[in-house]
């Protein structure tokens, strides 16, 4: 068997189908579900619940960020207003003007709004949920969309709590949760998490996270954790389990190339697989220096910024302004830093980059990125 067939045969067994043609639809469509699949997230509540700083917080901005939504003690929202993710451009927050007010009526919002584009629904209170928060989770629920509950700047709770005597933070925080549920009591296991808008890695936004990931269709997942900011090992681990899955899908991509190949196509065109696959873990683990730059100043530990980092990651980083152009990408110098992270397959890449070649490369290449994006948290403190 020649080396090509052996690399065919291997694609078609580690996509669990039976012909090569079906292993290859598999993998383009699980590539294409990674890479180009929408996410439209709406965030509504009342005016002044937090509803752009939650926002900027899952995009990883701060509220003072260039391009970060408009924050203010007033409604600052006065249309649905969209903001692309930083690093990923098909997901899509969008800001919803306060319901209750003059011009968005409960019961008419969801029409004004354009309910249908939206996967899901964040309802936002920074005290209890009002009649009018109820009111619209209702009228969502009557359209079978997802929508949950977020109670914001539990901080301030718990900071004025802590003037107490006898404060005790577990018994404050479930006080809260359950003050939120009781005002809900007309829904069916209402889902309420607490959060931190300045401060992700405190209270429920990972349980948050945890319940988006088992409730939304697959390949609404993989852009959901894609884009979330990275706030601990296990949200890491989290990400590096789906980056794993598509590790596949992107080796068989390049790997059929190699299987069957077309007169005229590159190793600059097989490269940019490879290296948009890689691209997309730099910036979803937060290695880029403004995420970086953002986690020093939230943990108060500057010396983050100055951490050595691999010749792997500094070659990647060196093109993050050109991360959604791939053939700028795949530059020699991004290019011969994958490459040496597996000796001796220098004859193997000049035939064209076969699936096993490109799945060794990948899985290497990730774990040295799993490996650095560990370093940086444990520097931060975060477990």
């Amino acid at each position: 068997m020649s080396h090509q067939d052996s690399d065919v045969t291997a694609l078609i067994e580690a996509s669990g189908e039976s012909t090569f043609k079906s292993a290859y639809k598999k993998a383009q469509e699980m590539v294409d579900q990674f890479t180009n699949v929408s996410l439209d997230v709406a965030v509504t509540g009342r005016s002044g619940a937090g509803k752009s700083s939650f926002i900027n917080a899952l995009r990883g901005l701060r509220d003072d960020d260039e391009g970060a939504a408009e924050t203010g003690v007033t409604e600052t929202t006065t249309e649905p207003t969209p903001y692309k993710h930083p690093t990923k451009p098909n997901v899509t927050f969008w800001d919803l003007p306060g319901v209750g007010t003059r011009n968005f009526q409960a019961k008419r919002y969801l029409k004004q709004v354009n309910f249908n584009r939206f996967d899901f629904f964040i309802i936002i209170s920074s005290e209890r949920f009002t009649e009018n928060d109820a009111l619209l989770a209702k009228e969502i629920n009557k359209q079978k969309k997802l929508f949950y509950f977020v109670r914001s700047k539990i901080d301030n709770d718990v900071a004025q709590e802590e003037k107490k005597r006898g404060f005790n933070r577990e018994e404050t925080l479930t006080k809260i949760k359950n003050h939120c549920l009781d005002n809900l009591k007309d829904f069916k296991n209402p889902k309420v998490f607490l959060i931190c808008c300045y401060d992700v890695n405190e209270f429920d936004f990972e349980e948050l996270v945890d319940t988006l990931m088992s409730e939304l269709p697959e390949h609404k997942r993989y852009a959901l954790i894609q884009s979330v900011p990275v706030t601990s090992v296990a949200m890491l681990n989290k990400k590096v389990r789906m980056f794993k899955m598509a590790a596949w899908a992107a080796a068989a991509c390049s790997g059929a190339v190699a299987a069957a190949p077309v007169p005229g196509l590159s190793l600059a065109c097989d490269a940019s697989i490879v290296v948009a696959f890689f691209t997309s873990c730099y910036f979803s683990f937060g290695l880029d220096d403004k995420s970086i730059e953002r986690l020093s100043e939230r943990v108060n530990k500057p010396h983050l910024k100055s951490l050595k980092k691999s010749p792997f990651v500094q070659a990647l980083a060196s093109k993050s302004a050109t991360r959604l152009q791939l053939s700028a990408l795949a530059s020699s110098e991004i290019v011969e830093s994958l490459f040496s992270l597996i000796p001796g397959v220098g004859s193997a890449i000049a035939a064209g980059i076969s699936f096993i070649v490109t799945y060794k490369l990948l899985k290497n290449g990730l774990n040295e990125l799993e490996q650095a994006a560990l370093m940086v948290l444990r520097e931060a403190g975060l477990k």
